[in-house]
């Protein structure tokens, strides 16, 4: 019979300095970031006195920072840790751990507690290990570049026909979870009515596409009037079918020139924003901007903004954040953005460059930094392929604020990484060179003492 070996001590757990390489860019990055001032400013998120005891500050930390430095999933970075002794150590753990740290949905548990001044404790955090590496200096932070771009929700291509259906699925669920009894669903009609409509819309037969999505949108009419007559007060009162019946008499009234459009039933924010693209004429979520370094590209803020505004609109939230992740260091002195800019909203003290196409009557050392505006928009799109930018999967206008945040923290723990690999592999080339040469050097010794004594052996 087999014991039970679960409380027993574990004689043969390996420690994690004994098993790695310190010298690695991973261990070098965890050990630059300030690990406990983080853990001062989100011990307030946590509880002495209720519940289980919490997981640590820099278990969780550590495990946002590495989901959005390899751009992996929720699920995918839990699974990876029990593999991965380097995520291990980054995340404070001393012995190598064969089971799973938390479970994926307590990331997003997590994540809901945050407000903005964690967040920014989190940029932040960044920008210290930056200076800390030496990957930026202070007197980075005094020229910056400003730019927006549009950070996609994770929702299907908006249609009108699509809408429909998937109000009267919710509609349907509400009414079974109530136990209303409807006289048809809908359900299996609308199906066939989608297929006959992508069919119509392939054939270029709008009058038929427009009968059908009209034919759905009158069933949709149909369900809710049965579903208000038929509720009880308690249905009536509750919070998740008002919001349900307040989408529907969007969706029900929205005209193709109307405003605030619904274009989603489980992200109702989402907005439609023109960028002017070839490839993607609209594109659909929420502008975000960002603050970066005119000469490292490292971001300094990154901030979401809901109600498509304007990106003169924009410039003053962007650049109050920057100033308050860098308080420490300095204050800002030159922005550098482009035309879309003009008729700002900023007040502070720094002062605002408008890029515009002409550089007549600059200095060579002014010519130099307007030329440098651009790459702000490159690390715009290392940020959105490389760092969870380009599709945004958490829930809400909350998780676009995460976002965009963690994105940016990435993209900057991915900079410092670079460099610290950059010297560890530099200076593993050298090494291999000095011992190509220290080998060398041996075989010549010992070639020229055998030559030695076979001639001192040829004399005697």
């Amino acid at each position: 019979m087999l014991k039970n070996r679960e409380n027993e001590p574990n004689l043969f757990q390996m420690y994690l300095p004994n098993i790695l390489n310190l010298s690695h860019p991973l261990c070098k990055l965890a050990d630059s970031i300030d690990w406990d001032d983080l853990h001062e400013s989100f011990k307030v998120l946590y509880c002495e006195d209720f519940g289980r005891p919490a997981k640590s500050v820099r278990l969780m930390v550590g495990l946002h920072y590495l989901k959005h430095l390899k751009d992996v999933s929720d699920e995918e970075i839990v699974s990876g840790w029990v593999e991965n002794p380097y995520w291990q150590y980054f995340c404070g753990e001393e012995y190598f751990q064969t089971n799973f740290p938390i479970h994926p949905t307590s990331m997003t548990k997590w994540r809901n507690r945050l407000q903005d001044e964690n967040l920014e404790k989190l940029l932040e955090s960044t920008v210290k290990s930056g200076l800390k590496t030496k990957t930026i200096k202070p007197g980075s932070i005094h020229k910056v570049n400003v730019d927006t771009t549009v950070q996609e929700k994770n929702i299907a291509y908006p249609t009108d026909i699509n809408l429909y259906y998937r109000l009267i699925q919710h509609l349907v669920r509400m009414a079974k979870l109530h136990n209303i009894q409807l006289k048809q669903t809908y359900e299996r009609v609308g199906k066939k009515l989608l297929r006959k409509h992508s069919g119509y819309i392939h054939a270029k037969q709008m009058k038929r596409a427009r009968k059908v999505r009209n034919k759905m949108k009158t069933n949709l009419g149909r369900l809710y009037r049965e579903i208000l007559r038929k509720g009880t007060v308690e249905l009536i009162e509750n919070e998740n079918f008002m919001h349900l019946c307040n989408l529907t008499q969007r969706a029900m009234a929205q005209t193709r020139t109307s405003k605030n459009k619904l274009y989603s039933v489980h992200e109702p924010h989402v907005e439609c924003i023109s960028k002017g693209k070839a490839h993607k004429r609209y594109e659909f979520g929420c502008k975000v901007g960002f603050a970066s370094t005119s000469k490292e590209g490292f971001i300094i803020s990154a901030a979401a903004f809901h109600g498509n505004p304007y990106d003169g609109h924009t410039l003053q939230k962007t650049l109050s954040i920057a100033e308050k992740v860098t308080s420490f260091i300095g204050n800002l002195k030159d922005v550098y953005v482009d035309l879309g800019y003009r008729k700002h909203d900023y007040t502070g003290d720094a002062k605002i460059n408008i890029v515009g196409r002409s550089r007549r009557n600059l200095t060579r050392a002014q010519r130099k930094w307007y030329n440098r505006r651009s790459v702000v928009e490159a690390d715009i799109g290392h940020i959105k392929n490389d760092h969870r930018l380009k599709r945004n999967y958490l829930k809400g206008k909350a998780g676009d604020k995460l976002n965009v945040v963690f994105s940016a923290c990435g993209y900057n723990l991915r900079t410092i990484y670079r460099r610290i690999a950059s010297i560890f592999f530099t200076l593993l080339y050298f090494l291999g060179k000095m011992a190509k040469l220290t080998n060398y050097f041996v075989l010549e010794s010992k070639f020229c003492s055998n030559l030695v004594l076979e001639l001192d052996c040829n004399v005697k």
